[in-house]
């Protein structure tokens, strides 16, 4: 199974817009959803559900432990 840790602050595209095209491309060709999980080191109020609103899958802040991030691989990853 595939998985995408996704950083929401990037240049030219950020995040939330990738996960939005992702989203559209899946839809126009019928692909499954790929589990995506948003990463981001400024984690401001609100972030989190306008990740989700987006089409994320999961939310990570950071800086994280490693716990965090297995237990969030072990969520999405069978």
């Amino acid at each position: 199974l595939d998985l995408i840790l996704m950083d929401i602050q990037m240049p030219v595209m950020d995040g939330v817009s990738a996960v939005r095209e992702i989203r559209a491309r899946e839809r126009a060709t019928g692909r499954p959803r790929t589990p995506v999980i948003a990463l981001t080191a400024n984690a401001l109020q609100g972030d989190r559900e306008a990740c989700l609103a987006a089409g994320m899958n999961d939310y990570l802040a950071k800086p994280f432990k490693r716990t965090d991030l297995q237990q969030i691989l072990q969520r999405w990853v069978q």
